[in-house]
This record gives structure tokens, sequence and C-alpha cells, in this order.
């Protein structure tokens, strides 16, 4: 085992000599205490490490002993409803450990080595197995956790054992040598292998309109929510947890205040998961980060979050991974790379900033999993970005914008005004709209993308309109673009807007939000031919339709919706024939 000692400590990073034969990335016992840190730096015999942990206290000449193992995280039974922090360490432990605040050195493993699980075989004996196929299935809560055979590992099974077990047992043996448990291990900054990528073509499904739509993700895509203080970009990711049809939410609070993250913690064990009925919490899996935590702590968060999802995704799951935010990882970057004495980039960034972001998103997709039987799995990657001030032209806005293909841009003007969610939909876009169109033509209806694309353009130009509203007052506007003015108005507040707070409209069935969006279409192309016909704007807008269209949003029966279409006809039809 490889041993030195300090030489210089700068905060997190400190520097140790005597480490020849030490590897990157290799996980190091700091100190007295035994601080976990990771190497980041070889120079000679010396190695720059960054602490997990608070440096307080170390001085020169203390011992630094080297594991040989990179910095990795136990997946198996038991993940699901965990609580960790950025390294893996379970917080309700560390809480009975070290009180409120966690104590120096104090760690656990990831996963509980005394629980005993009700270990299901799908294999026998003789049969030969390869990376990825299914040992056997274990019910944790009402989800069957799949135990994989680990990358790289191949044989014949020997012996396999059905029955009650801790992650740490054997359940079974491959060519009478090979023990095979419930857990493996797998370091975090490297991606868990997949036999191919898949194309995104099928949609993420959240139930809220402006995502569903106007600006659409993929399972396996990736997006990202920036917004300023108060936009809304915790409680919109809070939304996507509960709504997305996806199996499991890694949910990644990196340096977020600790009330927020203390929301988080107590409110998902109580959000019912309308497609189980039961407490949310038993399908997501949180990571707390808190910005009073160590830093170099938060900067590993991300990665583990990612590691935990990809393992879920293997079993052939779709999975939602929430990274908030993704700022204060950066600055994490920022922290470290100064105390390296790095370059700085822009706004004091590492140079190699857009490099990592790249490199994390590039873990998301829709894959096949590697296994002798096909499955297909999906990681889907939101994530939330915190830009001073709202200033998107900032780095890590810039840079996540290169790599992500949705762009869900917050308004702190919809904000204040309470409009939720708070998505811009003049600066938002997606880049999925052509892949997934082939799955509305087929599941929706054929005409969906039509309707899409007419509702954004009425909105643009709506922008345009109230540039001359303010100039020349909305008189002097002809009654064809004051129909324009109307149709947006409708779209913005009873299509767009969307109550968290109601049973009905907290989460809309894609077929209604495609049914809404045409019938206020609808009712746009009933005004032109009204007043092609000589019916003025004023006479349509005294029928009691506004009232009509602006309580589809509560209707809860899909048939009530669909009727509207043919109503909004015939009572505008009628008007033409008075005149």
């Amino acid at each position: 085992m490889i041993k030195g000692t300090i030489s210089r400590v700068s905060g997190p990073v400190i520097i140790a000599k005597g480490m020849i034969g030490s590897r990157m990335y290799d996980v190091v016992n700091v100190g007295p205490e035994a601080l976990r840190g990771e190497i980041i730096r070889l120079d000679g015999d010396e190695s720059v490490i960054q602490v997990y942990e608070d440096t307080t206290g170390l001085t020169l000449g203390e011992s630094v002993e080297n594991t040989g193992s990179p910095l990795s995280v136990e997946l198996g039974p038991g993940l699901l409803s965990s609580i960790y922090d950025g390294v893996q360490r379970p917080l309700p432990v560390l809480l009975k450990k070290s009180g409120d605040f966690i104590g120096r050195g104090v760690t656990a493993p990831g996963l509980d080595r005394e629980k005993k699980w009700e270990f299901v075989p799908a294999v026998k004996i003789g049969d030969h197995l390869l990376p990825g196929d299914i040992l056997g299935t274990v019910a944790e809560f009402q989800f069957e956790h799949r135990v994989l055979v680990p990358p790289k590992v191949t044989g014949t099974v020997t012996e396999v054992d059905g029955g009650t077990f801790s992650v740490d047992e054997t359940v079974c043996i491959l060519d009478g040598k090979i023990r095979l448990t419930m857990m493996q291990s797998w370091p975090v900054r490297i991606p868990r292998p997949v036999a191919k990528k898949l194309d995104p073509v099928l949609p993420l499904v959240t139930g809220q309109r402006i995502f569903d739509c106007m600006f659409p993700v993929t399972k396996g895509g990736t997006a990202m929510i920036p917004g300023g203080f108060g936009t809304g970009k915790t409680v919109s990711e809070q939304t996507l947890a509960k709504w997305s049809d996806t199996q499991i939410v890694v949910y990644i609070g990196c340096g977020e205040r600790g009330n927020e993250m203390t929301d988080v913690l107590t409110e998902f064990p109580e959000l019912v998961d309308p497609r189980t009925n039961l407490p949310l919490i038993q399908r997501t899996v949180l990571i707390a980060n808190t910005s009073n935590m160590p830093v170099a702590a938060r900067e590993a968060s991300i990665y583990t979050g990612i590691t935990i999802a990809e393992y879920f995704r293997d079993m052939g799951y779709d999975v939602a991974l929430m990274a908030d935010s993704t700022s204060r990882w950066g600055e994490a970057l920022r922290e470290v790379s100064g105390r390296l004495e790095e370059m700085p980039g822009e706004e004091g960034y590492p140079a190699y900033l857009a490099t990592r972001l790249a490199a994390f998103y590039e873990r998301a997709g829709r894959v096949t999993c590697i296994s002798a039987k096909e499955r297909t799995g999906s990681v889907t990657v939101v994530g939330a970005v915190s830009p001073p001030g709202g200033d998107f032209s900032e780095p890590i806005t810039q840079n996540t914008l290169r790599v992500v293909g949705t762009f869900w841009a917050l308004d702190t003007n919809l904000a204040y005004r309470r409009h939720f969610p708070s998505v811009n939909w003049i600066k938002s876009y997606s880049l999925y709209l052509d892949s997934i169109s082939g799955w509305y033509s087929q599941n929706i209806a054929s005409d969906w993308r039509e309707l899409r694309d007419k509702a954004i353009y009425l909105l643009q130009k709506e922008v345009e309109l109230q540039e001359i509203v303010q100039l020349v007052g909305p008189d002097a506007l002809p009654d064809s673009e004051k129909a324009i003015l109307d149709t947006t108005r409708m779209i913005r507040e009873d299509f767009l807007q969307q109550s968290a707070y109601s049973e009905t409209d907290s989460f809309c069935p894609i077929e209604k939000q495609y049914l809404m969006l045409k019938v206020i279409m609808a009712y746009y192309e009933q005004v032109n031919i009204a007043m092609n016909r000589g019916v003025s704007l004023r006479q349509v807008q005294e029928l009691p339709l506004r009232a009509t269209i602006g309580r589809m949003k509560e209707v809860a029966e899909i048939e009530t919706v669909r009727g509207m279409t043919g109503d909004i006809h015939d009572r505008i039809s009628a008007l033409v024939v008075e005149k």
C-alpha cells in the first residue's frame, strides 16, 4: 500500500509527497481521522488531492494512505428511498453517528450490510452467463430490483441459491470460483457500458403542457432549466420528478440551500406517486449536498448520481435524473481549479468546463443494455442552471446550451405574475421535434406538429404586435391582428399556464393537451372565417366562448373537450348566418 505525507494544505486541496505509484482518481485516506480524498493531479512523487471533508486541523507531515481504488459507488438493493451525500454516505446513518452536523472522518457503507433481502434466482446450474444478464430479482417496495451480472464478468453457473441474504453474501458462483453477490461496485467517473445507443424517438411525457406540446424532451434526452432566483427551477424539477413517465427518479441537490433540500426531503415521502398511489420516495434516490457541505464532495455528487441512474437503466428501466443545480457544480470546479493555480478561463471557470459538462450530459441516452437477452433502458438528464442575476450569457449556461437538446428558459417576469411553469416560449426550444413527430402522429394525431408550430408562430407574432400596441395603442390594429392577440392570450392563460395545486390540472394527459390546443386553434380559424364574411371581432368576443375555453383545463372528461371544437364551429357559424 502506498503511503505518503502531507506537504501542503490549501483549503480542500492538499499535496502529499512520497506517493510514487499512485494513479489518477485513486481514493486516499488523509490524516489520523482518515478523511476521504481523491487524487486529481500527479507530479513526480507528489499527488494533488481534493478532500471530500473539512480539512481544518490537518498539519504538515501527517500520513496519506492510498487505497488503490477509484471513487466508486455501491449498487444493489437498498438504493431506493435512500438519502446520500455527494460521495454516497447515507445521511440518516451519519445522523445517528455524529448528530445534526457530519463529523470529520465519519463514514458508512452506501448499502446496509445488515438488512436481509429475499433473492429469487432467474438462472439455474449450467447456464452460461454474460455481462448484464439477470441473476435474479429482489422485491424492493413495489419495484422489481433486477440483480445483474457485473460488466466484464462471464462464466457458467456452478452454484446458485435462493432465499434471504444480505447484499454482501454470495448468491451465485460461476466456474466454481467467481462469487457473485447482490451488490456490485462501479467507478463514478467511468460510464457503464452499453450494447448500443438508440435514436431518441420516444417522448418523455411529463403532464406539463408547455413541456410536452411546445418544447418536448425525449426519453434518453437532455434538457436544461436556467433561471434567476425565484423563477421556479426547483419546483419545475420536483414536478417533473413526480409526473414524468419514468420508473426511477434520481434527484441531486448539488450545492443548493439547506432549506430547499429540507423541502425536498420532507415533501417526497409525502407526495403520492399517481401511478402506484404509493409514496414517491419509494422509487426515488436522493443525493443531498448542500451549500455548506465540503466543496469537493459537491463536484463528486453529479457523478455519483449519474452512475446510480445508469445502474437502473441497465436493468431495463427508464430513469429521470434531476440535477439541481449544475451551476453550483461548476462553482465547485472553479474553486478547486483556483486552489490548483490553473490558468482560469472565462469568469474564472477552468478551461475544461465545457468538456466536463459535455462528458456529464453525454452519459444520458436511450440504450440497448448489455445482456444476452435484449432489453432497453434510458437515462434522461434534466439540469437546472442558476445564472447569477439571470444572465444567460454566463459560461455555465452557454456551455450547457451547446450539448443539451431541450432548452426551457425560465422568465422572472412570468414568475412574478404567478405564471407556472414560468417558461419563456420565445427563448425556449427543442431539438427533438423532428425525432418524435412520428410518435405523435401515430399515437396522438397527424396534425399535432402543425398545430404546435402554428401556436408558436402566433406567440412570436404577438411579441411584434405588442411593440406596436405600446406605441399607438390597441385600437390602431385591424381586427385580424386583434384576433391574434385574443388567441395568444388564450394560449398563454388557458393552455401554457398550469396549476400545480389543482387535482385536475396538475397533470394533463397528452391527448387532452392536443385537444385543448386544437380547440384554441379552431377558435382562431373560425374567427378569421367569420370576419372574412362580414362578422366583427367584437360580435365573436361577445359569445361565451372565451369562458368555455378557459374552463377546459378543469374538465377531466376528454370527450367533453373533444366536443368543444364542433361547438365553437357551430356558434360562430350561427353568427355568419345571422349576418
